[in-house]
């Protein structure tokens, strides 16, 4: 038998998962005849409840669910798309795993949230939490809610201690994306900068860096954005206001390619006949604009499933068992569309 803290307390479904080396939430779903456990976990779980004398409650038993499952996202992003299919990913994943999803949002262009909100977050109840980019690496974000001892997933993260990574490989995505426009023919590019605060940012410029530099005889110009449409609108403007323009345009993200195909359309310039444009995330922007963008494909979405199912898997282990938080890195693909020709001869 189970020993009690005193006259009143009973066995819990945390001293059955426990005992059964599970996850409550595994205890929950025996408990509740659901799918998605083993025979041979259903058992031990079964005979941890015979053998602590456990009785379930269901008032009990929702409140120790839905403590064990709240999990924290806190995101601020400026490409709005890129946010709707990180949270979509979030949701549609967190009711496969029955968990319940408390949203913080930064302040605008990335910023984290303040202070009072981050507490007030933690004071929630929440057992985790997941980062979107870039506030997986964010000091302020990562320190707070570190010192609370909570574990945590980033998504798109580079070189965060304290925190699950998920990503893809940026460097490596961006060289084959710049490898494609050499391959077409184009010899002078432009280059859009993200977010330069962010290390996804410095890996793709360097990825393009990568590709250029094994290209004797290409040229390049850079403008800095920070992912939103609007800093691609002024990042376009300078590069085809250079000397001479390029014939293709590379931008960080679509957002900012969208802005970039909107500025050839001002300038009258057809694209691709003028001026190929190419974008990196294939997010809905990719295909919402004519010409659809030729782009990098990153799963946003499976990124943040897989962001939420490792941190509910580290939820459950026990404070021993927990692992040092590692990289996961997703494929990527070069999704080929409307945007991308050859260079003109006129």
């Amino acid at each position: 038998m189970a020993k009690n803290s005193g006259a009143i307390r009973g066995p819990t479904i945390i001293d059955v998962a426990a005992q059964a080396g599970v996850s409550p939430m595994t205890v929950s779903r025996v408990i509740n005849d659901r799918p998605g456990v083993g025979p041979e976990t259903r058992q031990a779980v079964n005979e941890a409840i015979r053998a602590l004398g456990y009785t379930p409650n269901v008032a009990a038993r929702s409140l120790v669910t839905s403590t064990e499952l709240r999990i924290g996202v806190v995101y601020s992003n400026p490409s709005a798309a890129f946010m709707s299919d990180f949270l979509t990913g979030v949701f549609e994943e967190a009711s496969i795993r029955g968990a319940r999803l408390i949203l913080l949002k930064g302040g605008e262009g990335g910023r984290p949230p303040g202070a009072a909100d981050l507490k007030a977050l933690v004071a929630s109840g929440i057992r985790g939490v997941i980062l979107a980019p870039p506030l997986g690496e964010s000091p302020v974000v990562l320190r707070a809610l570190s010192k609370a001892g909570l574990p945590m997933a980033a998504v798109g993260a580079y070189g965060v201690e304290d925190a699950i990574s998920v990503r893809i490989d940026d460097r490596r995505a961006a060289y084959e994306m710049t490898r494609e426009l050499i391959g077409l023919g184009h010899s002078h590019l432009g280059f859009i900068l993200g977010n330069p605060d962010q290390a996804a940012s410095g890996q793709r410029l360097a990825g393009f860096q990568d590709a250029v530099r094994e290209a004797p005889g290409v040229t390049t110009v850079v403008a800095r954005g920070d992912f939103s449409f609007a800093s691609g609108l002024a990042a376009a403007e300078q590069l085809l206001e250079a000397t001479p323009p390029p014939t293709a345009i590379f931008a960080s993200n679509d957002d900012m390619a969208a802005a970039a195909v909107s500025v050839a359309h001002r300038r009258h310039l057809d694209v691709p006949r003028e001026l190929t444009v190419v974008g990196f995330d294939d997010t809905p922007a990719a295909v919402t604009l004519w010409p659809p963008l030729t782009t990098v494909h990153q799963p946003v979405r499976k990124l943040a499933a897989e962001a939420l199912g490792l941190l509910t898997a580290e939820i459950a282990r026990t404070a021993q068992d927990r692992q040092a938080p590692r990289e996961h890195v997703l494929e990527h693909e070069i999704v080929a569309r409307q945007s991308t020709a050859p260079p003109s001869l006129a």
